[in-house]
C-alpha cells in the first residue's frame, strides 16, 4: 500500500493535520485527550512515520496539541496561546548533534523508544531526512548518545555524604530519578551486556567508591554494585512496558484489571490458592495499588539492611 495521495497537491501531512484539527474543533478530541500517536497516525492514514511526525509537529507548532512526558501528545488547554504560523524552520547549518540528541530524547520520553526514527527526528526538526546522518551514523549510534546525555543530567555533591549507606542511597535514588524521567533507559541493555558510557560510569564510580575501603574482595564489591543497579533497572523496566501497554490496548492499568475481574474471581474462588484468596480478600474496595516508587524504596531499604553486616565486616562475604 502506498502513502495517501493528498487532494489538490496538498502534502499528506497537512491533510492529516487538518483532519485532526477538525476533530478538535468539533469536540471529538477535548483538551487533555490524547491525539493519535505517530504510529497510530501512520496506520490510520497509511503514511510513513516521518509524515505522521510532521503532521503532529504542525499541530504542536500551532499550539493545538502539546507533548506530555509518558502521556504522549494531547490536546492543549483552550487558554494556551496558539501560533497559527509556524516558526521559521532551522537550516541545516543550525543542525547540531546536541539538537538531534535532545529532539530524539523528547520523542522517546513522550512516545516511547519504538517511535524513534531518523526520518521522524528530521521531520520534527524541519530538515531533510538525510541531514541527521551528517551528525550521527544511524539509530543505534543515536540511542547511545541519547543514553549518555540522559545519564549525564545528574551529578553528585563534593564532598560526598558521610558513610557508605548514605552514598549508596543517594546513588540509587539518583539513578531511579533518571529512569523515572527517561523510562526507555531501562530497555537498552541487560546486566550481562552493560552500556559502556562515560556518564553512566559516573554513577558506577560513585557506587564503587562508596563500597571501596571496607575490606570487601573485588568480586564481592562489584557484585553489590551490580545488585543495586539491577534493583533500579529491574523496576524501571516496567515504566516503559506499562506506557507501551496503555498505548497499545487503549486501557489504563485499572481498566485492564477491571476487564479481568472475572478471571481473578475464578482464581480466588477455586480454593486452590487459600493464602492468595485471603490476602486479596483483605483489601478494601479499591484493591491493591502497585506503586513502583514505594517498591523501589522498600527494596532499597531491604537490600541495604541485608548488606550492612557484609559491608561492615560482621558477616563473611563468601563461603
Amino acid at each position: 500500500m502506498t502513502e495517501l495521495t493528498a487532494r489538490g497537491g496538498e502534502p499528506p501531512y497537512l491533510r492529516i493535520a487538518s483532519e485532526i484539527r477538525q476533530r478538535i474543533a468539533e469536540g471529538e478530541l477535548a483538551p487533555g485527550d490524547r491525539v493519535p500517536s505517530t504510529r497510530q497516525v501512520a496506520k490510520e492514514w497509511n503514511v510513513a512515520l516521518a509524515t505522521a511526525t510532521k503532521a503532529l509537529a504542525t499541530l504542536r507548532t500551532e499550539g493545538l496539541v502539546e507533548a506530555r512526558p509518558r502521556a504522549g501528545t494531547v490536546v492543549a488547554s483552550p487558554g494556551q496561546p496558539r501560533r497559527r504560523k509556524p516558526a521559521l524552520a532551522p537550516t541545516e547549518q543550525d543542525l547540531t548533534t546536541t539538537r538531534i540528541v535532545r529532539t530524539a530524547i523528547d520523542i522517546a520520553d513522550t512516545e516511547g523508544l519504538p517511535a524513534l526514527s531518523m526520518r521522524g527526528i528530521a521531520a520534527r526538526l524541519g530538515v531533510a531526512p538525510m541531514s541527521a546522518y551528517r551528525h550521527v551514523t544511524g539509530k543505534d549510534d543515536l540511542i547511545l548518545l541519547m543514553a549518555d546525555a540522559a545519564f549525564g543530567e545528574e551529578t553528585y555533591p563534593d564532598p560526598a555524604p558521610d558513610g557508605w549507606r548514605a552514598r549508596l542511597e543517594l546513588g540509587a535514588r539518583t539513578l531511579w530519578a533518571l529512569h523515572r524521567r527517561h523510562p526507555w533507559l531501562a530497555q537498552l541493555s541487560s546486566l550481562t551486556r552493560p552500556l559502556l558510557l562515560p556518564n553512566l560510569m559516573v554513577h558506577g564510580e560513585w557506587s564503587l567508591s562508596a563500597l571501596d575501603g571496607h575490606g570487601l574482595d573485588t568480586t564481592a564489591l562489584f557484585d553489590i554494585h551490580v545488585l543495586l543497579f539491577s534493583h533500579v533497572q529491574g523496576l524501571a523496566v516496567h515504566l516503559e512496558r506499562e506506557a507501551h501497554a496503555a498505548a497499545t490496548t487503549g486501557q489504563s492499568e485499572d481498566q485492564w484489571m477491571d476487564s479481568r475481574a472475572h478471571t481473578l474471581q475464578s482464581l480466588v474462588g477455586s480454593g486452590r490458592f487459600p493464602t492468595f484468596a485471603k490476602v486479596v480478600g483483605s483489601f478494601d474496595d479499591g484493591g491493591y495499588d502497585l506503586h513502583l516508587d514505594t517498591l523501589f524504596e522498600l527494596g532499597l531499604r531491604a537490600l541495604l539492611d541485608g548488606l550492612t553486616p557484609v559491608i561492615e565486616g560482621t558477616t563473611p562475604t563468601r563461603r
